[in-house]
């Protein structure tokens, strides 16, 4: 694209009348010239990357150079503005350049648009991966600044990842000198780039072959130009003409080095024909009008952008006016031409200037940018992440530099000459906060593997129970695994979905085994709660009759009572109703109160046996131990107490208390002896 600044705008602002003068002596060698240009067009030319993809750029000063009229014996008319190239002279019609503009248009809109790419989101594999896609995408000079900004990014971060694996290395106990480490994801990034370097030489050399033809095409325009003139013919040289500038519009882009020779060339050609021009005004005079019409339209539409806000739009949209009022509009009338031209250069400076205001506050605004991301950077180095133990202390952690890493990269851009130093900085504030987050997750897998261990045992316990027919131990079993289970941590997610439902399944397995047992054994259960309620009316009902009531109809109820067997757990007020049932029966046989406390006792323990509650059992055992202990201690105390009475006699009131103490002391201490005696004797 044209690019136009006030430099070149303030050289043309004297007019042209000067420079033609200047030119008065180069007309004698132009012929010399075309022939030079077509023997160097052979030649190899050796040109930078950038001018052979750049649009051929001359300044303003160069597109108003002109060529003396060669003398003819003919009286001329005034010649054709000579401040635009020469093959734009003749009038383009109103109605083409409009289809021209919707095809331009058309081709913006399906023309693929380039990502924009956040580098700092990027690991290493997502940069070739970026690479790539960008390769087989777009076309190859589409894309150069982005390859560049991700080959920039990418070789930042290998080097920061070897450097890494290179401290790893060393804290392993290796030599720094003897560290190597090849990287699959360098060879991937080796080989997008070499891609890439390949497409860009085969497109410079397509460039400039393409660009060595295009030079043929216009010295063969050139001479056909010639012969035009000199053959030239009033009825079909007007017709030819026009076909020859629109061929010579067509060809695309020369040499660089050969732009303004051809250029001049073509132009002075052009000049010749227009001063065959006066056989016919008529047709100088459309051209003059309608390309009036249409530069008039053109400085419109610069002094519109004068008045645009978006400044780089403005800028963008003059860069294509320019193009336009060079290439594609020819010349107005002489008198006009300097005043045309003023009026299109003053928008242009109207425009330049604003541009460069703008860019002097983006340019305040960039350094005041470099306090502000310091400022973030100080904050992410004050992170207290140093008291991080779980994965949620982490999880808050990493949001708060999330925030601020989103901080960061609004605040917008900087200096280039600070761009690096900051990202540098902003780089090294994020680095240790990742080695130490990396270093928690790396231990929280290990741990992680440690659990799955632990929890695949567990499902393989609850997977070799769950055929059992021993309820009792198995439900034990899965009682104990399960509250296990709730305490191992977390393990890998990708384990963690598979394993559970392993476990969940087994448990539920068993349980559904049990709840069916449970509901056949509910049906007897209710058969034995109907039966044990019915027994204990009738025995009431016997007891206070004190029908044959004696020792024996107590043994045989007791017997009889846990013959009907194990009553459930809701419903275990039963056994005290049948045991109050039993008390009025000691009453009425006058039976002393140990004695109805042991028969309560065996009651009580038989049925634990019966129910195999062995715990109760040990428990009950060991109650009863701790008990005689007491006792026994309580009856040594009390006998010493009596050896420190002196001089009393045994009818002492005080002595009689304490005999008496000791004697209810051991009837008691028979009483729990006979209780241990059959808890021992029970087998279980």
């Amino acid at each position: 694209m044209l690019d136009v600044n006030n430099d070149q705008l303030s050289s043309d602002s004297t007019g042209e009348g000067e420079e033609k003068k200047q030119e008065d002596k180069s007309i004698r060698t132009e012929e010399k010239k075309i022939e030079a240009v077509k023997m160097e067009s052979e030649e190899t030319q050796k040109v930078s990357e950038k001018n052979e993809v750049e649009t051929a750029d001359t300044t303003e000063s160069d597109q108003t150079e002109t060529v003396k009229e060669p003398e003819i014996k003919e009286k001329t008319e005034v010649k054709p503005e000579t401040e635009t190239q020469a093959e734009t002279d003749v009038v383009r019609d109103a109605e083409s350049e409009e289809k021209v503009e919707e095809k331009k248009k058309e081709e913006e809109k399906t023309k693929k648009k380039l990502p924009e790419i956040d580098l700092s989101t990027l690991t290493l594999e997502g940069v070739v991966d970026a690479m790539k896609s960008l390769l087989e995408e777009f076309e190859i000079q589409e894309i150069k600044q982005q390859i560049e900004d991700l080959r920039a990014d990418f070789l930042k971060k290998f080097k920061s990842f070897i450097q890494e694996k290179r401290e790893e290395y060393v804290k392993a106990g290796g030599k720094a000198e003897e560290f190597f480490f090849n990287a699959t994801v360098k060879n991937k990034f080796d080989e997008q780039l070499s891609n890439y370097k390949r497409k860009r030489q085969q497109f410079y050399r397509d460039v400039e072959r393409i660009q060595k033809e295009n030079l043929e095409l216009r010295l063969q325009l050139i001479e056909e130009l010639k012969q035009l003139i000199d053959n030239a013919e009033a009825s079909t040289m007007y017709k030819n003409f026009r076909n020859l500038q629109e061929r010579w519009r067509e060809v695309g882009q020369i040499p660089h080095a050969k732009y303004n020779d051809i250029w001049r060339t073509y132009h002075h050609h052009v000049e010749r024909f227009y001063d065959l021009l006066h056989l016919n005004n008529d047709f100088r005079d459309l051209d003059f009008k309608h390309n009036l019409e249409e530069k008039t339209k053109l400085i419109e539409k610069a002094e519109a952008l004068t008045e645009e806000e978006d400044v780089n739009h403005a800028f963008k949209e003059l860069q294509i006016l320019h193009r336009m009022w060079k290439e594609e509009i020819g010349p107005v009338a002489r008198e006009l031409r300097e005043e045309v031209w003023h009026k299109f250069s003053e928008a242009t400076k109207k425009i330049h200037k604003k541009r460069h205001e703008f860019q002097e506050i983006l340019d305040e605004r960039y350094k005041a940018n470099v306090g502000l991301k310091l400022a973030v950077i100080e904050k992410i180095n004050s992170l207290d992440f140093e008291k991080n133990e779980t994965h949620k202390d982490w999880q808050n952690s990493i949001k708060q530099l999330d925030k601020l890493r989103d901080e960061f990269f609004a605040i917008g851009k900087v200096p280039k000459a600070k761009n690096e130093e900051v990202w540098q900085l902003f780089r090294e504030a994020t680095r240790k906060f990742n080695a130490e987050k990396n270093a928690f997750y790396k231990g929280i897998k290990k741990s992680q593997a440690e659990n799955l261990k632990k929890k695949l045992s567990l499902v393989e316990k609850a997977e070799s129970y769950k055929e059992s027919d021993n309820w009792s131990e198995a439900t034990e079993m899965y009682k104990k695994i399960q509250a296990e289970w709730k305490k191992v941590g977390h393990v890998p997610r990708k384990d963690s979905d598979k394993i559970w439902k392993r476990f969940k399944d087994a448990c539920n397995y068993y349980f559904d085994r049990l709840h069916e047992k449970q509901n056949d054994i509910d049906k007897d259960q209710s058969a034995l709660i109907d039966k044990k309620k019915e027994y204990i009316e009738t025995l009431k009902e016997e007891i206070e009759k004190g029908k044959d009531t004696s020792v024996d109809i107590v043994h045989k109820a007791l017997e009889q009572w846990r013959a009907f067997g194990v009553l459930p757990q809701k419903v275990k007020h039963l056994d005290i109703k049948f045991n109050k049932v039993l008390d009025a029966a000691y009453k009425k046989l006058n039976i002393d109160k140990d004695e109805a406390d042991y028969l309560r006792f065996k009651s009580s323990v038989d049925a634990m046996l019966d129910q195999k509650n062995t715990r109760k059992l040990d428990s009950e055992q060991l109650f009863i131990r701790r008990k005689i202990d007491d006792i026994t201690k309580e009856i040594k105390q009390l006998e010493n107490n009596i050896s420190f009475i002196s001089n009393a006699s045994e009818d002492n009131p005080l002595v009689k208390n304490v005999y008496k103490n000791i004697d209810d002391h051991k009837k008691s201490l028979e009483v729990w002896k006979r209780k241990l005696t059959y808890l021992r004797k029970m087998e279980y």
